[in-house]
């Protein structure tokens, strides 16, 4: 089976290689992934982008870039789309307009609940599969829709979690993001932190970097211990401070308390508060307040993202009540995906 793949995050192709375990070893994927996992038509660093900006400079690549796209479906059996809704809706639309009965399979979906939830319709009639990965998701949408819940990928990555917490938190990890812009802007706020406090500190460096890439973007790290693997390196620690994005879940379902921390281009940030109209932006704080209806960790976003503001979240914590919520967390999300994306894929029923 040929299946078109559109997986344009590094977060969407780690999901995708645990998926390419459940497939038949036939399977075969073309167009966009990371290259370990075969000959994608383009490298995933040269679509690294960080808000609307950055996506309206390169808005021209993409256009071309879909349109590669669409003239290679005609060769595929199936499409198969993650994450990334700016690029794969309009993607979808233009293959089904294109070629009617292809098949069109959409993981991860956009977050159509959080804003712009007119999207929900054209998804229903362009996409043949819905894979939800949140379990309240469902309820966005209309009766008939193609959508199920799947599990979360997470879960099938993460397979170790804290059942206990040290007296005291010695070790912490900073996680400053995976995008250039993102790093610069926490790592000094980040290294500020880890002088005043102390600690035993751990920096968390995304494996895709680049020796040179590590220099440019970082800097002098000489008071910190350099890791790469996430889940491993945020078991082992005591406490953690992490840009936002799918590092907080996976400190969420870890078990390591935490503080998320994000700091958006002012124009971005502008934008995006007057589209989307949540309470967090943590998506483990986004579904631990679905089902009980409240923060899981605290958020610090844009001008509150200061050395003080996070010493003093990091000094009254309440670790115990964190850790038996994210237990809580793992309970509500049931299980991993792949297996069920597989079977979707494949036409198969589940086991």
């Amino acid at each position: 089976m040929k299946i078109l793949v559109s997986a344009l995050e590094h977060s969407a192709n780690v999901h995708l290689k645990s998926l390419k375990k459940e497939l038949s070893e036939k399977t075969e994927f073309i167009g966009i992934f990371d290259r370990e996992l075969g000959e994608s038509i383009v490298d995933l660093r040269s679509l690294a982008i960080m808000g609307f900006v950055d996506a309206l400079k390169k808005l021209l690549f993409f256009i071309k870039l879909g349109d590669e796209m669409v003239e290679l479906a005609r060769d595929a059996d199936k499409v198969l789309l993650i994450d990334s809704s700016g690029f794969n809706l309009p993607l979808a639309k233009k293959i089904k307009k294109k070629y009617p009965q292809k098949e069109i399979i959409y993981y991860i979906l956009p977050q159509a609940w959080a804003w712009k939830q007119k999207r929900i319709p054209v998804l229903e009639r362009t996409i043949d599969h819905l894979a939800s990965i949140l379990p309240f998701e469902r309820d966005y949408y209309s009766k008939n829709a193609p959508i199920e819940y799947v599990g979360h990928p997470l879960l099938d990555q993460i397979t170790e979690f804290k059942e206990h917490l040290n007296d005291e938190a010695k070790s912490v990890v900073f996680m400053p993001g995976s995008r250039k812009g993102e790093i610069k802007k926490l790592l000094p706020i980040f290294k500020e932190v880890q002088e005043k406090l102390g600690v035993d500190a751990t920096i968390i460096i995304p494996k895709h970097f680049s020796k040179e890439e590590i220099k440019e973007v970082y800097g002098s790290l000489t008071d910190f211990k350099i890791a790469y693997d996430a889940h491993e390196t945020l078991l082992r620690a005591d406490f953690a401070f992490i840009c936002s994005g799918t590092a907080t879940l996976e400190a969420s379902l870890i078990g390591i308390p935490f503080v998320l921390t994000y700091i958006a281009k002012p124009f971005d940030y502008f934008i995006a508060s007057r589209l989307v109209k949540l309470e967090y932006i943590g998506l483990a704080n986004i579904m631990f307040s679905k089902f009980q209806n409240r923060a899981l960790h605290p958020e610090f976003i844009q001008k509150d993202v200061n050395a003080a503001n996070l010493i003093k979240a990091y000094e009254t914590y309440e670790r115990s009540r964190f850790l038996e919520d994210s237990k809580a967390l793992r309970a509500y999300l049931k299980h991993g995906s792949s297996k069920r994306v597989a079977h979707i894929i494949e036409g198969r029923d589940e086991d």
